[in-house]
């Protein structure tokens, strides 16, 4: 049985390094800014493959130099419990487990099984390590990813990391980029009426800058602005303090 016990070991060795470097590379974050994504590398080659120059732009910004209004917006768009979860809201997973299931019932058998029920520190975990395949095993992984960040990371820290990486547009990452490419003024100045622009564009972000990759988004921007608008005062920018217990 030897001759099936290596590569088990092997396999599992090879796993085990695998998340050794992932908690390497988010403790790193906890000093230094992340470079780049694996998500921002899959696109950098999309458009460019071995090309110098490439129409990719992105530009940190710190947490504090980002307009309040824009994160509110963000918040209510894509996750607006993100400062008082540990990471993933159950209740949502569960939901979009039922919608697949059902889906797999009627025999829509594609790649895009999995689909909904992201937290934001999900939603990082897949775009700083993770291919877009959607399969259960690379779910799996993500949500291992989302446990080391949220162990390692402040929910402000894992907050900056999302606004300065997810995507805004093709080739256009982060809110530095976004706020410049499309309002041509820096993220700290964003209104309350842009800040909801960019929030809506989240789930669709190609399709708000492109209408060529509109085909396959099912939303309309304008109403999920307004959404946005009328719930952004809602959502806490800091975590929720716990009430003391009376004596």
């Amino acid at each position: 049985m030897r001759w099936f016990a290596y590569p088990i070991k092997c396999l599992l060795f090879g796993v085990l390094a695998m998340q050794a470097y992932f908690a390497i590379q988010i403790g790193l974050w906890t000093k230094f800014n992340p470079d780049s994504t694996a998500f921002q590398r899959a696109e950098r080659w999309r458009l460019c493959s071995w090309h110098w120059s490439c129409p990719i732009q992105s530009k940190w910004t710190p947490y504090d130099k980002i307009s309040g209004n824009l994160k509110r917006a963000v918040l209510v768009s894509e996750d607006d419990i993100f400062f008082q979860h540990k990471g993933v809201r159950v209740e949502d997973m569960q939901k979009a487990w039922e919608k697949n299931q059902q889906k797999h019932r009627s025999g829509n058998k594609t790649k895009t099984a999995l689909r909904g029920g992201s937290t934001i520190t999900q939603q990082l975990a897949k775009n700083l390590f993770l291919s877009s395949e959607q399969n259960y095993l690379r779910k799996g992984q993500e949500l291992i990813i989302t446990g080391l960040l949220e162990l390692t990371l402040s929910k402000q820290r894992l907050f900056e990391i999302y606004l300065n990486s997810v995507e805004w547009g093709e080739g256009i990452f982060g809110i530095g980029a976004a706020s410049q490419r499309y309002y041509g003024i820096t993220p700290s100045a964003l209104d309350r009426e842009q800040s909801a622009a960019l929030a809506s564009a989240l789930p669709a972000p190609k399709c708000f800058d492109k209408a060529q990759y509109c085909r396959k988004a099912n939303i309309h921007f304008p109403t999920r602005q307004e959404f946005i608008l009328e719930y952004m005062d809602r959502v806490a920018l800091t975590p929720t303090p716990k009430s003391s217990s009376s004596k």
